[in-house]
């Protein structure tokens, strides 16, 4: 069979680009209710009262919903402590007070404008710095706002900085990031029989009926989770936004419910990527190698937990990037505030840890007087190296050859001038390089698994075809084709005698969340083993079918005051190369050219790695240089999309190289790893760095708007000039 590797084509396909594709806005019917949200629009305030009287009396409201509506009004992926509808007190501007329920959208909206809240302002806390200041305001009263210090030990960093022939310093930060998705927030909810259904997207089926049922006080198998096609998710579908607000209409009216809400709705209601603020030192000898690294990492949580946590150990594990380092003092803090919540967003706080960390590699080559990429050589990761955390790195560590072909491409690549008319008076051109690592799969100890099931339609002679029950999302990565050609190769079946039954949590078992590049790898790995077992039912005579649980290698929770631990089972490796241009009179960067070097494994389809490539590094086009999201007082600045400026294919690099390497991991399906998050991670140093060698001017802070890179243009401008006069004086 050829199935494995080859660059089918999407199923989908068609139906995406033809609008025959039904999301979930698609879904509403004539004769729904339609529900609303009353938003806070505070940063932090006491609820006094809820008159609601006047949204009670317009025609067309069913109901009017506040907490007391809701049996258990607290939920979370991993502390339950955000209210459904708040109770007591709002703690962000996207919080929600009250649902309007009513026979059409528009008179739900209108009813949510006429629901009075009296609210008692209470002192907001608006940065992570000012969470951290002695006597702070308290984000939520039962607790401190600190959610996490994680500390990581390895060496003697005192000692390591004595070794150091240079010795650098550095600040950097990173804003929030709006996930952006095609399809905002949207779902309809029913009773069929006894069973409350919300159909929605999502990225993990049996997580959201988990959630759900608990506010509900339903046993699980009364709620059943459909996914409709998912435009777009990046891990802004991990958190309940929206779903369990129509939900909690339909449970209450018994009457089918829709709710979708508009792009500003969307924006303040769903959480963003982590901003960070990292103060970061680093000493290496004067051969290049780096001896001692010392970095704070302080991330802004916002108004609720989320995956904060989580987030902030993965940051503060790859502090120092892929690089082998003796000598590692890392504290990383994560903190409430009365800002957005932050979450899950492609990358998983390693963009912000590398943003840092390859800056600094960089900075330190220059501070030698060596090229970058030798120095990076000198310290990459290799076979067998003891990560911070003070165990070996999972096998298959392929950075270095990974870099290799990246500078092998480079070289190739970058021979010519980009295509692009001869650059004006006031255009610099530079060229920057950075490598990422990336977790593939859950981390620190969390129970990871993958379940499938396969049914097989056979003969005593033969096997005709096969039906796979995966509860995977997909949500726009091409999981569902992949996970299928896995099955097909391994069943040695025609893709089209393959039936995939995926989005529907009373018929597919739990296959985990279509998040940190595992899919391919947990679930490829489970509908493998599934499909062998099957098979082999079969030819003993037994049932054709079987359910398997895969489990991978073990990992462990992280020492809070050492770090010591076995964080992850899996990783992946990058490498980039990116060209810019630099108009020094106005700051504007323009990226020309990319390669992207990825060791995937293998790859199952192609096209849809390259698209994957392809795809994240529009996002981290956006996120390096166009995507601000600034907020004063708690309240976002930039709710729409004619402010919040995401890339277009006007600003996308005309030339792209998605480079795809194989080295085999032992223990994904058919030697596989993940990729989707990858692209993300090395981005903004390269474009940093590539903005240095133009100008020769470093922004430290993301996005590098073209204020900010202006801004360090004239800095180092004013420098050079001061040296210059004190060298004549």
């Amino acid at each position: 069979m050829k199935i494995i590797g080859a660059s089918v084509p999407r199923p989908d396909a068609l139906d995406k680009v033809t609008g025959a594709a039904r999301y979930p806005a698609d879904l509403v019917k004539a004769g729904m209710l339609h529900a609303a949200a009353v938003f806070a629009h505070r940063a932090h305030a006491r609820i006094l009262n809820i008159e609601a009287s006047g949204a009670r009396a317009l025609p067309g409201v069913h109901a009017v919903l506040t907490a007391a509506d809701v049996p258990y009004n607290r939920f979370g992926l991993i502390v339950a402590d955000q209210a459904l509808l708040c109770e007591d007190v709002v703690r962000f501007y996207g919080d929600r007070v009250a649902l309007v329920v009513a026979d059409s959208a528009a008179i739900a909206r209108d009813g949510a404008a006429r629901v009075n809240v009296s609210y008692e302002d209470l002192p907001a806390v608006t940065s992570a710095q000012a969470a951290l200041a002695p006597g702070a305001q308290r984000v939520h009263a039962d607790r401190s706002n600190v959610l996490l210090h994680q500390k990581i030990r390895k060496g003697d960093v005192a000692a390591g900085f004595l070794q150091a022939d240079v010795i650098l310093e550095g600040k950097f930060t990173t804003g929030w990031q709006e996930h952006a998705y095609l399809q905002p927030d949207a779902g309809i909810s029913y009773w069929e029989g006894e069973k409350l259904v919300l159909e929605t997207a999502g990225q993990w089926l049996h997580e959201d009926r988990r959630q759900i049922a608990a506010m509900f006080e339903m046993p699980e198998e009364n709620v059943v989770i459909r996914y409709a096609k998912i435009g777009g998710a990046f891990g802004g579908r991990e958190d309940l936004s929206l779903p369990p607000l129509v939900a909690l209409a339909a449970w209450k009216l018994r009457r089918p419910v829709a709710m979708v809400w508009n792009r500003e709705e969307s924006i303040i209601g769903h959480h963003k990527r982590h901003p960070f603020t990292i103060t970061t030192k680093w000493g290496a000898k004067r051969d290049g190698t780096i001896v001692a690294a010392e970095i704070e990492s302080i991330a802004d949580g916002g108004a609720y937990a989320s995956t904060s946590v989580e987030v902030l150990k993965c940051a503060s594990i790859f502090a120092c990037g892929p690089y082998s380092i003796p000598n590692v003092a890392t504290d990383g803090i994560v903190v409430y505030t009365n800002n957005v919540p932050s979450g899950a967003f492609r990358g998983f706080g390693t963009p912000q840890a590398h943003f840092a960390a390859e800056s600094m590699v960089t900075r330190l080559a220059h501070a030698l007087g060596l090229d970058p990429a030798d120095v990076r050589r000198k310290n990459l990761y290799k076979e067998g190296d003891i990560e911070t955390t003070g165990h070996p790195l999972p096998p298959g560590v392929s950075v270095r050859a990974v870099f290799e072909r990246c500078l092998e491409e480079k070289a190739a690549r970058f021979a010519l001038p980009a295509r692009r008319p001869e650059p004006a008076n006031s255009l610099r051109r530079g060229i920057g390089i950075a490598c990422g690592i990336k977790n593939v799969g859950y981390s620190f100890g969390f129970p990871e698994q993958a379940t499938a099931t396969v049914e097989l339609d056979a003969t005593p002679a033969e096997i005709r075809g096969a039906i796979v029950r995966v509860g995977a999302a997909e949500v726009g990565q091409g999981a569902h084709l992949v996970l299928r050609q896995i099955a097909a190769e391994t069943l040695e079946l025609p893709l089209e005698a393959v039936r995939m039954v995926t989005d529907d949590s009373s018929e597919a078992p739990n296959t985990g969340s279509a998040s940190a590049s595992r899919m391919t790898f947990m679930g490829g790995r489970a509908v493998k083993d599934a499909a062998e077992a099957a098979r082999r039912n079969w030819v003993a005579g037994a049932k054709p079918e079987a359910t398997v649980q895969y489990r991978p290698p073990r990992t462990t929770p992280l020492d809070l005051e050492t770090g010591d631990g076995i964080p992850n089972y899996c990783y992946g490796y990058s490498a980039q190369a990116v060209e810019v241009e630099v108009d020094v009179l106005t700051g504007v960067t323009r990226v020309l050219r990319v390669i992207s070097v990825h060791d995937v494994g293998r790859a199952i389809n192609r096209q849809q790695v390259e698209g994957q490539i392809e795809g994240c590094l529009a996002q981290a086009v956006g996120y390096a240089l166009t995507e601000n999201m600034p907020a004063r007082d708690g309240k976002l600045l930039t709710p729409y999309f004619s402010t919040y400026l995401l890339p277009t294919t006007l600003d996308m690099p005309t030339e792209i190289y998605p480079v795809i390497v194989e080295s085999a991991d032992p223990n994904g399906p058919f030697g596989a790893r993940g990729v989707a998050e990858m692209p993300l991670v090395p981005f903004a140093p390269a474009v940093a760095a590539a903005i240095f060698d133009a100008t020769g001017a470093w922004v430290s802070d993301l996005p590098m708007t073209p204020e900010r890179v202006l801004r360090a243009i004239e800095e180092t401008r004013r420098r050079t000039t001061a040296s210059a006069e004190a060298l004549v004086r």
